[in-house]
């Protein structure tokens, strides 16, 4: 008999043991995350009672695709206007958590007697957060839709781009034993490069090809399609030298603003749940208890340290940029434990010759212990504000409260200042990366290819760079046009000039960077192509760019392209029943629950549920197969499967969230408690169903229906109300009684 692979075993192993131990955590009411590690810590190699694991190695490849799946559902349920909704508050808190908590790190190392290298790379893994972690305890917790953990979720992608700058500092640390700035800057500018390039292409290409194969989909080949994109964009982030997360997350994000967003979201958390689960078991798997004693005192003081002031610093940093101090303390807590990346700085930091090497059971002994105390802050935030809140000093109280007030104002002729060069450096940084992204693929795949097709028909390379030349000139036109013309007003500069003395010290250095970042674009081809003198480039760019200012058809191209993004970047949005506005966003929030089955207010009216009364929001739409009932009235029935559009403040909506969106208390129901009863019986000459129709016939009055009538040798399957009963008739007919009836006894058989 052929032998199994050991992954076979291995997965056994692994998803049994979770399902039985997350079983009892669930019966325990404790959040399942921790049961997968506990799992994990049981069938792992330091644990001798159980079966170990053989194949750890693939073991590690199927907790890879684990966060994969689990940062793809995370940009599946975050949005880039999300992200620049809350961007001021993500950046802010960030860098000061990562700033105290580096400072911390590397002085908690110093006392606890670890090396320079050890201090450094300690202070780095104290500083990144565990997103997989908090996103899994959301959604145990039932958390993902409270408004501020939209505020931890940007923080955590902060982070998560850190920690890749993070990799690169401490690679050449770890190399060289020296800083690179050089590299740093490098890696920065390819990462933004890269980011903008992929949201601005994706958010472009992927919405219209989905409206265009809509008719075509099914549930099975949106999945396959949407994990072939998630898993396609984590080959582009890993050849780009950026993590698979990061991958994931951006393609998560991108399919976020399609109208696909939620039915993706739906079918691919099974994939989620099973990974996410195997990932997670593996981190348990780290977990040896050798360490844990040697370095128990060790393991306790980092732990508290990260317990401590990480929630410390998030929530400095949250107040800092601007949020309330509740949401500030709720968000904070949050951000009590390390993770991935950590393991990933520690297991970089092995490759250092001198390094502690106890340093990495520690880091992840230290991540298994605050990864259990997570859920526990996350529940504990709100009574720690109530227990804080009433401490702190009136005048201390009323300054908080008027800065979170003012932290966002802007007044006046600053403000105007401030949005315009808001938008023309959004202008320079997205346009710029398509004119690089155009002139790079095009010298490194279109000019090739054109050399190669010229020079098997025999014509001179110098037609074949001219024709790619050329081309990629007028693909860039639009781009070009507006990079140089878009946005830019002689009314609106005068009226800025004049106003704001300032002014110009700002606004000529940024007109000028865009026509240098078009000039610079257009050298790049032509000088990639023909490779001619600088002077000449230059001239034969400006050449370009005056053709572009007064080209109508690269206006009228670009704003078809600029249409149909907006198109597709606003597609989701645009299923929302109206649009909330600016001035209000901070006060309401509108959001599509899906009625259950189990909702005490499935089969009601409006009124009958009491909702305004009850809840506080309001039910702008129902949305019930094709149906669409706009401002519903009050008669108007909520029916299981109904989409559900409300309208309301976060707590209104939390609370009606609850009773819509609710779960069966188990699975799968035993029935075995509410059988049916079946029996056959025959009709005799004087029986007392001889001559009768069914629908007039004793058997109505206990809720009995005939299911067949054996006549002559033929069946009758599911017969006529009107249906006479016949002498030699075999009825069958099953009732949810007894049946009991006088004159049935001798021929009434229970089956």
């Amino acid at each position: 008999m052929e032998s199994l692979p050991a992954i076979f075993s291995d997965l056994s192993v692994i998803l049994v043991a979770a399902g039985v131990i997350t079983v009892v955590f669930k019966w325990l009411k404790q959040p399942l995350v921790l049961g997968y590690i506990l799992a994990g810590f049981f069938i792992g190699p330091y644990f001798p009672w159980f079966p170990a694991i053989t194949d750890t190695e693939n073991i590690h490849v199927w907790s890879d695709i684990g966060i994969v799946f689990l940062m793809f559902g995370l940009g599946l349920e975050f949005s880039i206007k999300k992200l620049k909704k809350v961007g001021a508050t993500g950046a802010i808190t960030a860098f000061t958590e990562l700033a105290i908590m580096f400072l911390i790190g590397t002085s908690v190392g110093k006392l606890l007697g670890f090396g320079s290298m050890e201090c450094t790379f300690l202070g780095c893994m104290l500083s990144i957060s565990s997103t997989s972690i908090i996103i899994k305890s959301f959604d145990d917790m039932k958390l993902k839709q409270q408004k501020f953990t939209s505020t931890v979720t940007a923080v955590l992608v902060v982070e998560d781009l850190v920690a890749v700058l993070l990799l690169v500092v401490l690679g050449t640390v770890s190399v060289s034993k020296s800083f690179d700035g050089g590299a740093l800057v490098g890696q920065m500018v390819k990462l933004v490069f890269f980011l903008v390039a992929w949201f601005v292409f994706g958010i472009y290409l992927i919405p219209t090809f989905l409206r265009w194969m809509r008719k075509y989909m099914s549930e099975e080949t949106l999945l396959i399609l949407a994990v072939g994109l998630c898993f396609g964009m984590v080959v582009l982030a890993a050849h780009a030298g950026f993590s698979t997360a990061l991958g994931a997350f951006v393609m998560g994000t991108i399919l976020s603003e399609t109208i696909e967003a939620d039915v993706i979201h739906r079918i691919v958390t099974p994939l989620k749940n099973l990974f996410g689960a195997i990932f997670f078991v593996s981190v348990g798997m780290l977990i040896e208890p050798s360490v844990l004693v040697e370095h128990w005192l060790t393991i306790l003081i980092i732990a508290l340290t990260v317990i401590v002031f990480k929630s410390l610093s998030a929530t400095i940093g949250v107040t800092l940029s601007g949020r309330p101090l509740k949401t500030a303390v709720q968000s904070g807590f949050c951000f009590c434990q390390i993770g991935e990346f950590s393991f990933i700085i520690a297991a970089l930091g092995l490759s250092i010759k001198g390094f502690d090497q106890n340093l990495y059971p520690i880091i992840v002994s230290v991540s298994i212990l605050t990864t259990f105390v997570t859920p526990y802050m996350i529940k504990g935030a709100i009574p720690f504000y109530n227990w804080l809140e009433p401490k702190i000093p009136a005048a201390f109280k009323r300054r908080l409260d008027q800065y979170a007030e003012n932290a966002h104002k802007d007044g006046g002729n600053k403000a105007n200042l401030k949005n315009f060069l808001r938008k023309q450096l959004t202008n320079i940084l997205i346009h710029g990366v398509i004119l690089a992204a155009i002139a790079l693929l095009s010298t490194s795949l279109l000019m090739p290819l054109l050399d190669n097709l010229f020079a098997d028909a025999g014509i001179p390379q110098i037609w074949s760079r001219l024709t790619g030349m050329a081309g990629t000139l007028v693909l860039m036109s639009p781009f070009l046009w507006a990079m140089v013309v878009k946005n830019v007003s002689k009314h609106r500069l005068k009226e800025m000039f004049e106003t704001y003395r300032h002014s110009p010290a700002v606004v000529i250095p940024t007109l000028l960077l865009r026509y240098f970042v078009a000039l610079f674009s257009v050298g790049l081809v032509v000088g990639s192509y023909v490779n001619l003198a600088v002077g000449f480039l230059m001239v034969i760019a400006v050449m370009v760019v005056l053709v572009v200012l007064y080209s109508h058809r690269a206006n009228g191209f670009y704003e078809q392209i600029e249409e149909r993004f907006f198109s597709n970047f606003n597609s989701r949005q645009a299923q929302a029943s109206f649009r909330i506005p600016k001035g209000m966003e901070n006060e309401f929030i509108m959001e599509r629950l899906r009625m259950t089955q189990y909702s005490p207010l499935a089969g009601k009216t409006l009124a009958q549920g009491n909702l305004r009364d009850h809840y506080g929001a309001n039910v702008v739409t129902i949305e019930r197969g094709d149906d669409i009932i706009d401002l519903p009235s009050k008669d108007d029935l909520l029916m299981p499967g109904d989409l559900v559009t409300v309208i309301g403040t976060e707590e209104q909506v939390s609370k009606i969230r609850s009773d819509i969106e609710v779960e069966a208390d188990m699975l799968v129901h035993d029935r075995s408690d509410h059988e049916l009863h079946m029996y056959r019986y025959r009709v005799d000459d004087d029986g007392p169903l001889c001559g009768i129709e069914i629908k007039h016939s004793p058997l109505s009055q206990h809720r009995a229906m005939v299911i067949a009538i054996e006549r002559g040798g033929q069946k009758i399957v599911n017969p006529d109300r009107d249906t006479v009963f016949m002498p030699g008739d075999m009825l069958w007919f099953i009732s949810p009684e007894e049946m009991t009836l006088k004159g049935f006894e001798s021929k009434l058989v229970k089956i």
